[in-house]
């Protein structure tokens, strides 16, 4: 069995235990798929000889820091957001790459993540296994009014993240961009310091935000996209036996967390439009115009993605006046 700096190795029966990173927790999709699949398969599939340790809530690190820790043989498997992951994973962050779930599920399923996983563990110094969804994605909603394209944002104050797509997004798009932070957003969108907010739906209905936001419109755009990984020195440690139950444990785990999380999300969709004022599905033409206002994110993003990939994703969607819009825009 290879040696793997940073595993515990019991007397009993020379177990060999991963010590696992992540903010997720019980009770969510990422700590239930972890606890259902990842853990059991990996012992299952090893015979006992492989334990997963799993390190919930943040209590080992945060997502970056989890990262750092995995590259210093503090740790050896972590989960994150594509984001906080660094640019080899950034093509998932790209708005209106994945046209909806079931789309996303499939490409990244099948041939992105592969792709993407390869080129960060040469560039990253980190090995992943899967990508996957954490609340589907980031959709709208508003203290204000209901907003069906884009030109119902001018003169909203809408909360953003310190993310530059977010921030481009939102102003292309005619709110007015305001910096805020998300333990406060409730509180702000109650007394109007904000007046709307992009966030996937399950983390709308965990934080109550649809309580003062009544407008919700499904735009869909950013994925919230996750990964989980390994540090590339600590993998290569690893026997091809070992390499094959780590796989293995977390393909299982993917197929978990993607069953769990499309639930998730029904599960807040459902029980928010329960409670508000308007449920808004914009038309396809409507759609048009807010990926047109995306465009602008994909040049900024441009040379941190590969656009052969790119384009391939957008175009098994059929997104092809989309396709054209971004290459006469240089963002493709």
């Amino acid at each position: 069995m290879g040696l793997l700096l940073g595993l515990v190795f019991t007397a009993a029966n020379a177990e060999t235990t991963l010590k696992l990173g992540t903010v997720g927790r019980l009770g969510m999709p990422i700590g239930d798929a972890i606890e259902q699949a990842l853990i059991p398969t990996a012992t299952e599939v090893s015979g006992g000889k492989m334990i997963i340790e799993p390190h919930y809530r943040g209590s080992l690190c945060g997502e970056q820091k989890c990262g750092e820790q995995a590259n210093q043989g503090l740790l050896q498997l972590w989960t994150s957001s594509t984001a906080n992951f660094g640019t080899a994973l950034s093509i998932f962050d790209l708005p209106y790459i994945f046209k909806d779930i079931p789309s996303a599920d499939k490409i990244s399923k099948d041939w992105m993540s592969d792709l993407q996983c390869e080129e960060a563990a040469k560039t990253a110094g980190h090995r992943c296994f899967v990508v996957y969804s954490s609340g589907g994605f980031r959709e709208m909603g508003n203290t204000v009014k209901p907003v069906h394209t884009p030109a119902d944002l001018k003169g909203i104050k809408w909360r953003v993240t310190k993310s530059p797509i977010e921030y481009t997004l939102i102003k292309n798009w005619g709110a007015i961009p305001v910096p805020y932070d998300w333990t406060q957003l409730y509180q702000g969108l109650q007394t109007g310091v904000v007046e709307g907010q992009y966030v996937a739906i399950p983390w709308q209905h965990v934080a109550k935000l649809h309580e003062v936001a009544k407008y919700f419109t499904k735009i869909g755009g950013s994925w919230s996209g996750n990964q989980i990984s390994m540090d590339v020195t600590q993998y290569e440690a690893l026997s091809a036996e070992e390499k094959e139950w780590i796989h293995t444990a977390s393909q299982a785990f993917g197929e978990s967390v993607r069953q769990l999380d499309q639930k998730w999300v029904e599960d807040g969709v459902t029980a928010i439009k329960s409670e508000i004022k308007e449920w808004y599905e914009p038309t396809d033409e409507e759609m048009a115009l807010w990926r047109e206002g995306a465009i602008d994110a994909w040049k900024n993003a441009k040379g941190t993605f590969d656009p052969a990939l790119a384009e391939k994703a957008l175009a098994e969607q059929g997104l092809d006046d989309f396709i054209a819009k971004l290459k006469a825009a240089g963002a493709l």
